[in-house]
């Protein structure tokens, strides 16, 4: 990482507290899904936590955010409460979304993630409709889109970039290349040397970075929504990182080369970043108190998720059809 004196120390430890969190609330979710607390599909991002979280900093809760389902770390670094988070991933009622959407189909419009979806590719085009609506207002919103590498290979990918250029939209698509799609290797499903080369194509700016390296995010971050909020139009970033967990909750990564994954575990970006800071002259005292403050969040939220009641059955015609049409 290379020092950057424009960015102030306070937002240098914000993004490492959204990274903590990210870190172990991942490491919470893991062992209480394993214990049989909970049972629920579970999409560890373990290792992308810088990438969220760099951004995030530079967005407002009126800025929105269209994720996927391996985008736990992109709900917190947003602003999710980790108790609603918590409860709707156990299913219950007191949820995000009152339990019926479960980790893949999380929603808080409050602190602006829209939607999280489990189809591939499908954040890139919400995103666009998103922005659509800020210009259409004259709000100075911007959207930001979040998709993995094997995203860039569907056809929602280059329509919703191509849209976005041609009504210069507010978006920011960040393609978050952990280096393979599901169990698929990059090299062997995508003819592009980098996905940012892709952004020529449609005339916008594009830009590959290290994923792992906050203050890299920070500074793509923040040039794509200067860029977005002037009324500039979108930007391409593409943030390469690693999955330190496998595609699915419990993957044996037999698809990996030998070393690979405990190559890139060694370079674990939280601790780095951690170091770093207390290198920089961050007291160490002051990040083992976040980090307290992280845990007693977390088991508060554990607590709150496990006793809360599950979804009545008349929930399941609820939220079906505006409740006017409903009756």
């Amino acid at each position: 990482m290379t020092p950057d004196t424009r960015i102030d120390q306070a937002i240098l430890v914000d993004i490492y507290r959204r990274m903590a969190l990210i870190q172990r609330s991942d490491d919470r979710f893991r062992a209480v899904i394993k214990a049989g607390k909970i049972v629920a599909p579970y999409y560890s991002p373990r290792g992308q936590e810088a990438i969220p979280a760099a951004v995030s900093v530079n967005l407002t809760n009126e800025d929105t955010i269209c994720t996927i389902y391996r985008g736990i770390h992109d709900m917190l670094a947003k602003g999710v409460p980790s108790k609603l988070l918590w409860a709707e991933i156990a299913g219950k009622a007191t949820g995000t979304c009152k339990g019926k959407g479960g980790p893949m189909h999380i929603t808080h419009p409050e602190s602006g993630v829209m939607v999280t979806t489990g189809i591939v590719g499908s954040s890139m085009p919400i995103a666009n409709g998103l922005a659509l609506a800020a210009q259409i207002r004259g709000q100075k919103h911007v959207s930001v889109a979040y998709f993995g590498d094997g995203a860039s290979n569907i056809g929602a990918f280059h329509e919703a970039l191509n849209m976005a250029a041609v009504w210069k939209l507010p978006v920011i698509f960040v393609c978050q290349n952990n280096g393979y799609g599901e169990h698929t290797r990059y090299e062997l499903a995508t003819s592009a040397k980098q996905i940012s080369d892709r952004a020529a194509g449609y005339q916008m700016p594009g830009v590959t970075i290290d994923g792992n390296d906050p203050l890299a995010v920070y500074a793509a971050a923040r040039e794509a929504v200067s860029r977005a909020r002037a009324g500039e139009g979108p930007t391409l970033i593409e943030a390469k990182t690693f999955r330190f967990h496998g595609h699915v909750f419990g993957d044996a990564d037999a698809y990996m080369a030998p070393g690979e994954k405990e190559a890139a575990m060694a370079r674990d970006p939280v601790p780095r970043f951690r170091s770093w800071l207390i290198e920089g002259g961050v007291a160490e005292s002051e990040l083992a108190a976040l980090e307290s403050a992280i845990d007693r969040e977390i088991d508060e939220a554990v607590a709150f998720a496990l006793e809360s009641p599950v979804p009545d059955l008349s929930e399941l015609q609820r939220d079906v059809l505006a409740e006017e049409l409903a009756q």
